[in-house]
């Protein structure tokens, strides 16, 4: 099984996908180079292109992605694919968990209830709950972004009107 976890993606391998669980070059992020990196996601790209209904695949390109810094591409890659499957257990994991990283809890709580919900099986369902563990700990202590719910129209025309009021303050002295 771990044999099936560190292969890498080449061209030959993309008949094989999709896999149940998502197919990874490595298991520790900082032991892969930039240029290995960029080449597997190029080879899921086109992996991607060639089996576009694909949610595991959408799943490591977003993956991918998300080691690259590219959080956008990651957070659209993963998106597609929770869309393109619905009960997809890792694209909703995934997906969870680049909430996570943002801090963005509420969306990645709703996310990983989700996913524990698609488990169908006790390692999946253990998966789910960890990081589900760890991201109601983070919203206990606080660590989350702010939800902007409130209109900033009010603050904006205070922060104006004070800056103007200086300027002026400091000009007639």
């Amino acid at each position: 099984m771990t044999g099936e976890l560190t292969r890498t993606v080449t061209a030959e391998a993309v008949p094989e996908l999709p896999l149940r669980l998502p197919p990874v070059p490595w298991r520790d992020p900082y032991t892969v180079s930039p240029a290995k990196l960029k080449e597997y996601i190029q080879t899921l790209e086109v992996a991607c292109e060639r089996n576009p209904r694909s949610a595991d695949l959408r799943t490591c390109l977003g993956m991918a992605y998300a080691m690259n810094y590219e959080v956008y591409k990651s957070e659209d890659a993963l998106e597609l694919a929770t869309q393109l499957e619905s009960n997809n257990f890792f694209a909703h994991l995934k997906y969870a968990e680049l909430h996570y990283r943002l801090r963005a809890l509420i969306r990645a709580e709703q996310e990983t209830l989700q996913a524990s919900e698609l488990a169908t099986n006790s390692w999946e369902l253990n998966l789910a709950r960890k990081q589900l563990q760890e991201i109601r700990k983070l919203m206990r202590e606080g660590t989350q972004k702010p939800e902007w719910t409130k209109p900033l129209t009010r603050p904006a025309v205070f922060l104006v009107a004070m800056t103007i009021f200086l300027c002026l303050a400091v000009y007639w002295k």
